[in-house]
């Protein structure tokens, strides 16, 4: 009896699911535009840390507005 409760646990666990999100690259307001968004503004704001790091200055007076 144990032996049809693992296997009927592991077929359940491993059937496939299908979406119809697509990671190519299209025109538009689209899952792939808005997650290169996100990765591009975690980027910066990870450099504008650096930035601030490094230079001991905060953003505004590094470019010379305070």
């Amino acid at each position: 009896m144990s032996e049809n409760l693992t296997s009927q646990s592991t077929s359940e666990s491993t059937k496939k699911v299908e979406t119809t999100k697509s990671n190519e690259p299209a025109f538009g307001w689209n899952t792939y535009a808005e997650r290169i968004n996100g990765r591009f503004a975690m980027v910066g704001f990870f450099i504008l840390l650096l930035l601030e790091l490094f230079t001991h200055q905060d953003f505004f007076s590094w470019l010379g507005l305070r």
